[in-house]
């Protein structure tokens, strides 16, 4: 058997030709089975291998452009939200101001409508009172007018006796006569 320094240089021991067996020498053997299994496995692995990073990559890509779409979409809903957002923003103010606008309005209108009943209630009062007036006003002149005719009838009755009544109405009844000869004339 060789000597261990011997195996590093040769890397390995070889039989002779004619005889078959098994290499014991692990730190001979196992580099040169280290190899073969790498060359192997590199060749036909390359393949495997490039086809998996290569679907890898593809998958990759896909899912970057996905992600790009989706966030393309994102971004153009935003743009939409945030616009029809101004828009609503937009109406909201103007039917703030519409509102406010609308508000004055009917307060003036409910002003001047109170204004104009107060100055309708003040012209039915003043009229009621007029009338009330007017209607005690008649009141105490009837009452007066009565009083005096019967004040007058008190006097007449008592001043007036049998010969003066006659004259009185003697006298009427000539006036009366006269009147009617003008007109018939």
């Amino acid at each position: 058997m060789k000597n261990i320094t011997d195996s590093f240089l040769c890397l390995g021991y070889w039989p002779s030709a004619g005889s078959f067996g098994f290499n014991t020498d692990i730190l001979a053997t196992n580099p040169i089975n280290l190899s073969i299994v790498l060359g192997v496995l590199v060749f036909f692995g390359k393949g495997v291998l490039s086809d998996l990073l290569d679907n890898r990559k593809q998958k990759i890509l896909r899912t970057i452009r996905n992600s790009e779409e989706l966030r393309e979409g994102a971004i153009e809903q935003l743009e939409k939200a945030q616009a029809r957002l101004r828009k609503v923003e937009t109406e909201a103010d103007r039917f703030r101001v519409n509102g406010y606008s609308e508000i004055e309005r009917e307060k003036l209108n409910l002003i001047n409508s109170i204004y104009t009943t107060l100055e309708q209630l003040e012209n039915y009062k003043n009229e009621a009172i007029h009338f009330e007036q007017q209607r005690v006003i008649n009141q105490v002149r009837q009452r007066v007018l009565q009083q005096a005719l019967q004040g007058a009838l008190g006097t007449l009755k008592s001043c007036l006796n049998n010969e003066l009544h006659l004259r009185t109405v003697s006298a009427n009844i000539g006036m009366f006569g006269t009147m009617k000869e003008k007109i018939t004339d």
